[in-house]
């Protein structure tokens, strides 16, 4: 019996939003898409899934996102009426979770809720008014929820155990490649050191929010003269930044070419850079300090060396595997520091630590996606079968 998901998210702009749609269709699943507007819609190639726009929202606005989530529960029912009816209801981050609750009474109150929280929002974390409104909301919504998927045991440890509230089985999905077509992977990966004379690479994929870690890039490069590019490619959080297009167009040395698909362009794209910059102070301290992110997972599958943090999660997975480089700081004076001591012969024993990485370290499979839709569908009453993908811990406040 094939299971109906309905997939509430949160930006039909994000990358990560088709790679889960992807993931689940690839495990079994038929799923039916709802959700918010930013940008283009990832989805919109994907013929046999079926997309429902519930509104538009904006980046940094959340007075605006509060009232387009109030302003879709009113039209949820009409919304969602003649579409399948849903065996599980994925919400994706707090904004949808709270319209998971009145959408599932739109089919039976018995359809399972689960809680997809990637990343944890500066709000929740807030220790004043807001926070504590925030983290009751999302206890009240979280309620209705039977599981929570979320991307770093870090997340877990540092808010979900001890601040969130919630009382859920975790299940830990990190932010691997989606490996579905062979073509598409790499078989193999190797030290490919610039020719001579040729500039090292240092490529900044993916969700580029990170002002600090903008500015200090474009320093640093400058301070290089030309032996180090940055690359960057992805998509701009535009109100995290002054100009983000002018800033980086009059930056010397460093280059902006827009947005690519995963996983379809990565191949391209990490075979152009040598290094990986997995550093984010977007919100330092707190879910910067705690965040896997999905380009230390690209990068290492097709062989680019990350550059992480001291004292985050990235820098302790990338310690503990022994495979890249780790800093005390981002600071444009220790970066050249690095750049002016890196050697061919470093960059390639650096690089050859990646390649001997088992794969399954990287890349999320046929294998793994039919675990992922298991595991659902043991959610439902009606639908049990085993589940193959274990539950790494229970949130408990």
């Amino acid at each position: 019996m094939t299971l109906n998901v309905l997939y509430l998210a949160h930006d039909l702009a994000d990358a990560a939003i088709r790679r889960r749609v992807l993931t689940l269709k690839a495990g079994g699943a038929s799923v039916t898409v709802a959700g918010f507007e930013r940008g283009a819609n990832v989805l919109s190639d994907e013929r046999d899934v079926p997309t429902i726009v519930l509104g538009r929202t904006a980046d940094a606005r959340f007075a605006q996102r509060i009232g387009a989530v109030v302003a879709a529960r009113m039209v949820l029912k009409r919304k969602l009426s003649g579409i399948t009816r849903p065996d599980v209801i994925i919400a994706r981050n707090l904004e949808t979770l709270a319209l998971a609750g009145h959408a599932a009474s739109l089919f039976d109150r018995n359809v399972p809720v689960v809680y997809e929280c990637l990343d944890i929002h500066r709000l929740l974390l807030d220790e004043g008014i807001k926070g504590r409104l925030m983290r009751q909301a999302q206890r009240f919504f979280g309620n209705r929820a039977s599981l929570l998927i979320t991307s770093s045991p870090a997340f877990v440890e540092n808010f979900f155990k001890p601040r969130s509230g919630l009382d859920l089985p975790v299940l830990l999905l990190e932010n691997k490649v989606l490996a579905l077509k062979p073509e598409l992977m790499p078989a193999s990966v190797a030290p490919r050191p610039p020719r001579q004379g040729a500039p090292w690479r240092i490529g900044w994929f993916g969700a580029i929010r990170c002002r600090k870690s903008l500015d200090s890039l474009i320093d640093f490069a400058a301070r290089m003269d030309g032996r180090v590019q940055i690359v960057l490619r992805g998509r701009p959080a535009y109100s995290e930044f002054d100009d983000f297009d002018a800033k980086v167009s009059a930056a010397p040395h460093v280059e902006f070419h827009g947005a690519y698909r995963n996983p379809e362009d990565l191949a391209a794209i990490y075979g152009d850079v040598h290094f990986t910059w997995a550093i984010d102070f977007f919100e330092e301290g707190l879910n910067s300090s705690w965040l896997l992110p999905n380009r230390l997972y690209e990068g290492g599958l097709h062989g680019a060396v990350p550059i992480a943090l001291s004292g985050t999660e990235t820098g302790r997975f990338v310690e503990k595997r022994d495979i890249g480089v780790t800093l005390d700081n981002a600071m444009p004076e220790t970066l050249e520091a690095l750049f002016e001591g890196m050697t061919e012969a470093r960059y390639a024993d650096l690089a050859s630590r990646i390649s001997i990485i088992e794969r399954n370290q990287w890349i999320t499979g046929q294998a793994e996606c039919q675990a992922l839709v298991s595991r659902l569908a043991a959610l439902h009453p009606n639908l049990s079968s085993p589940a193959d993908m274990p539950v790494v811990s229970t949130v408990q406040s």
